[in-house]
């Protein structure tokens, strides 16, 4: 019969052994208390409210009357507060230097620090007044940062391994929880900043001046960054200096500051390599060549942008913090996206300014050339009469004997009628217009161009603009210049017309000989008198609210170009301009627009 098995079998030597009690009862009241603080973090949206709540429940299972939490800043290289629980208010408003201290040996080491006796240690830091015992273990959040978590006891030789074993634990969870809130602090932050972003850029594109749109861009990019000064640099036409057009909330001292060379500076570098760049203090800085002023401003952090338009930088965009601070990269990309749109911005408002320049410098020809026009009519009508006046005078054969005073007075007045007839031809002389150099003009282009230059004045008074072009795309012989004057007053009589807003449509067609280009608008229309006399004479009276000079300088214009002009009352109301030029292809000096063509 064969023997029976033991009733305690002997275990393997590799067999796992079993916990002692005391060793299970410490794992589970470390297990409830890590649950109690993943509980009492997990409604938390922001780090120091969750560390203040986690700090409370560790206090209380290790037993201790303060704790705080402290992390590294690799800009400034101070421990900085992020929580503190029982300390005074006063302590946790100075950062710590890592060199110095227990907190700051174990951040440079990553070793934890049991302190039975604090009044007997010689690097105790004076944190809460009757504190015995200090328990210390680092904390890893993420290269490079680094940081402590700590819990004072006003008992000595409070902590021992196990309090040490649990703060490490808890180390961990704090960790982790820390990784999450920035996750989600940085999430926050990349909303708000495209919010805003997507709020501001209205506002940039809305400012049609210059100096509007400079003054807006500085302003929103400063409240967008949360920055102490912001300020924009625009190339000069040299390309060699940086000028400062706009700065908010800067001082006299930044304002007044020297320009910027190009090749010297640091803004100039970022010019010169198109890509931003940042300084984490200028005070301190080498490349920063205005300390003394950055010191008088309270400027410390400086993220410079450069300011694009296509592949060429034409300024710089520079947001400053008023403590050190090292930009992200989501701050960087969301700085650089609101430069495109003010670079942007920027160039509609040059366009716009260019616009209106060109409409002052047209009105100032306008009012010339009427004046021109006006006299060579003038001139016209006087020498008429001039001319009968002259063939009557040498009629009358005046002779009087020697010594009679009325022989002087008819030579006299045979050599003023002379002088008003070459004042009269010279005013004709002069009113002529030039003779246009002639060549092959493509028409679109040159309306597209046109479009370009108005579509602000456009959608300031409300009117929409039709472009019909002909895709086979037209030449004329003709000075281009002058042909462009021609198309902007058409376009800018008809924008004077429609006072309430309406449809401007702008139409080419190549009729084979001849090019055709229609300027039509929806205003209250000309009557037919000022439609016959339109393009002829200055004097006549133009449409309500015009001068009619602009339409008479197009009707001499085109004359000049063998070309034939005429104004229509469509169906619809309003007014259509018909202007026909010789095509390019056909076109010879002689060439001429016939009345059966147009």
């Amino acid at each position: 019969m064969s023997a029976s098995p033991s009733r305690h079998p002997q275990l393997p030597p590799d067999a796992p052994q079993l916990a002692c009690p005391e060793e299970v009862a410490r794992r589970r009241r470390h297990l409830e208390w890590l649950h109690a603080l993943q509980t009492a973090t997990a409604e938390a949206a922001a780090t120091g409210p969750a560390l203040e709540a986690a700090l409370k429940v560790v206090l209380r299972a290790v037993r201790a009357r303060a704790g705080l939490v402290l992390l590294l800043n690799p800009t400034t290289g101070f421990l900085e507060w992020q929580a503190c629980v029982g300390l005074p208010a006063t302590i946790s408003q100075q950062p710590l230097r890592v060199s110095e201290g227990i907190l700051g040996w174990v951040t440079r080491t990553g070793q934890a620090a049991c302190v039975q006796e604090l009044d007997k240690h010689p690097r105790a830091e004076p944190l809460r007044p009757g504190a015995r015992s200090l328990l210390a273990v680092p904390l890893e959040v993420a290269d490079p940062v680094r940081g402590v978590l700590a819990v004072l006891a006003d008992r000595p030789a409070a902590f021992g391994p196990d309090e040490t074993d649990w703060l490490r634990l808890c180390s961990g969870e704090l960790e982790r929880l820390i990784r999450r809130l920035w996750h989600l602090e940085r999430l926050r932050l990349q909303a708000r900043m495209f919010e805003h972003l997507a709020q501001v850029s209205p506002k940039v594109h809305e400012a049609f001046s210059l100096d509007e749109a400079l003054s807006t861009i500085t302003r929103e990019a400063g409240e967008l960054m949360q920055a102490r000064l912001c300020s924009l640099f625009l190339l000069d036409p040299t390309g060699e200096w940086l000028d400062l057009k706009a700065a908010w909330g800067a001082g006299p001292a930044y304002r007044n500051k020297a320009r910027l060379s190009v090749s010297e500076s640091f803004v100039g570098e970022v010019v010169r390599r198109r890509r931003p760049m940042q300084i984490t203090d200028v005070r301190s800085s080498a490349r920063y060549h205005h300390t003394v002023v950055a010191r008088k401003e309270g400027l410390v952090a400086l993220l410079s942008v450069p300011l694009m338009s296509g592949n060429r930088s034409v300024g710089v965009l520079n947001v400053y913090k008023g403590h050190p601070h090292v930009f992200s990269d989501l701050e960087v990309s969301v700085l650089r996206a609101f430069a495109g749109l003010s670079a942007r911005a920027l160039e509609r408002a040059r366009w716009h300014e260019r616009v209106l320049e060109l409409e002052e410098q047209l009105r100032r020809n306008e009012r010339l050339a009427a004046l021109g026009l006006l006299a060579a009519e003038v001139a016209h009508e006087v020498r008429n009469p001039l001319t009968v006046i002259q063939m009557l005078y040498h009629s009358l054969d005046l002779q009087f004997p020697p010594g009679d005073p009325r022989a002087e007075d008819a030579a006299v007045l045979g050599r003023k009628i002379e002088q008003l007839n070459r004042i009269v031809e010279r005013i004709l002389d002069l009113a002529r217009p030039s003779e246009p150099r002639l060549g092959p003009v493509s028409v679109n282009p040159l309306l597209e161009e046109l479009a370009r230059l108005v579509r602000h004045k456009l959608r300031q008074s409300n009117i929409e603009l039709h472009w019909r072009p002909d895709p086979r795309q037209p030449q004329v012989h003709g000075d281009a210049g002058q042909l462009e004057q021609v198309f902007l007053n058409l376009v800018l009589n008809a924008t004077e017309a429609m006072k309430e807003g309406g449809r401007l449509t702008l139409i080419t067609r190549d009729r084979g000989e001849v090019v055709e280009v229609i300027v039509q608008d929806t205003g209250p229309g000309m009557t037919p008198e000022q439609r016959r006399l339109a393009f002829r004479s200055v004097l006549p009276p133009g449409r309500a609210g015009g001068t009619g000079l602009g339409l008479a300088i197009v009707g001499r214009i085109v004359e000049a170009h063998r070309g034939r002009v005429r104004a229509e009352a469509p169906k619809g109301g309003g007014t259509r301009v018909r202007v026909l030029l010789p095509a390019a292809r056909t076109a010879s000096p002689s060439d001429a627009v016939s009345p059966a063509s147009a």
